[in-house]
């Protein structure tokens, strides 16, 4: 089995441990680990290795599942990772909404074979009848990210919906990797797809919404046959979640409502800064609905790569929509820090004007 190299992280990895203003991270600043308790005593493995079975039907209820349909794993890229696993072969065909996290479509693409949808800017909105037409007869699974990374996209109720029947028609599974979900306030959150019916898979974590990134918790909820194959192959990936982070998680849990009000007004108030600087600099963005803002690149810069090593010259990372296979675009973390946004917004803002006076 051979994976595509991944374009973002690699890139990530080249640039931002030494930037002055890191706005690559797609995710909410990181909570302080001392507003929790951090001692969860022996560090042994978590038994059973599929996650505390109270804490299992906590969650699995917000999805209408019971404690066997939940699967607990080190963050969501593992959980999306076993979904593709449980759900696809070499006979397989996957079809998947792009742009997007690279995994939710290299990762299929290293199993089976993959269609692309491709979402059409500048409000990327998906075409149902687009993804009717992919379907094939073997295909076995579907990929949807909503809200969307990195164009901050949010596909409403009747369009998940739509997806969902066209993949129960084809006897496929619907996974849909909700980790920037619980940004959205509870009023105008998308029902989870994992509790639309029995294609449904919904994949989420901590590190997003939450901000706890550094935890590596995240889960998998869906058909019990699949969470169970899904289990077995984490057998030979992590055996079991963190115990620290199950520890952690389920203060976190305990404490939702504190902690995602808490983020969702730092990210509201980050994302309205972006959209002014966007707006002053005559940017086009679709007003997002996660923490991403895919930026389009400024007339000046040939490419979004181009535009991105201007900014790390100057000290700021950002990600190159080359890595999401739009190079007219830049994807601007805005779930930072206030100040580090506003340093970085100054920044970008200074290597714009540089190449317009020039």
């Amino acid at each position: 089995m051979h994976v595509e190299p991944f374009a973002l992280e690699r890139w990530l990895a080249d640039h931002e441990h030494d930037a002055a203003v890191n706005l690559g991270d797609s995710g909410v600043r990181p909570l302080e680990a001392d507003r929790f308790d951090t001692d969860p005593g022996r560090l042994g493995y978590v038994v059973p290795t599929n996650g505390d079975p109270d804490l299992r039907a906590r969650v699995a209820e917000r999805y209408d599942r019971a404690a066997d349909e939940l699967l607990f794993t080190c963050g969501t890229q593992e959980a999306n990772f076993l979904a593709v696993l449980a759900t696809l072969d070499r006979d397989s065909h996957a079809v998947c909404v792009t742009p997007t996290y690279q995994s939710l479509h290299s990762l299929p693409d290293a199993v089976a074979d993959v269609t692309r949808v491709e979402l059409a800017a500048p409000d990327w909105r998906l075409n149902i009848d687009a993804v009717a037409e992919a379907v094939e007869p073997h295909t076995d699974l579907i990929v949807l990210n909503n809200p969307n990374n990195p164009t901050g996209k949010s596909h409403p109720q009747e369009t998940v919906e739509a997806v969902y029947e066209l993949a129960a028609a084809a006897d496929a599974y619907l996974l849909s990797d909700e980790v920037y979900r619980p940004l959205a306030a509870p009023e105008e959150r998308v029902e989870p797809v994992a509790s639309m019916g029995p294609y449904g898979i919904s994949t989420c974590g901590l590190s997003k919404g939450w901000g706890l990134p550094g935890l590596r918790f995240g889960w998998l909820a869906g058909p019990e046959a699949v969470v169970s194959a899904a289990w077995e192959w984490k057998d030979y990936t992590t055996i079991s979640p963190s115990a620290f982070g199950q520890h952690v998680g389920r203060q976190a849990i305990d404490r939702e409502d504190e902690l995602l009000a808490e983020n969702r007004t730092h990210v509201r108030r980050n994302r309205d800064l972006l959209g002014e600087f966007a707006e002053s600099y005559g940017l086009d963005w679709h007003l997002p609905a996660g923490a991403t803002g895919f930026l389009t690149v400024p007339e000046e810069f040939e490419s979004g790569e181009a535009f991105a090593r201007a900014l790390v010259d100057e000290g700021v990372v950002v990600a190159p929509g080359e890595t999401f296979g739009r190079p007219g675009y830049v994807r601007v973390g805005f779930g930072a820090e206030r100040t580090t946004l506003e340093d970085g917004i100054e920044r970008m803002g200074a290597v714009i004007d540089e190449r317009r006076s020039g």
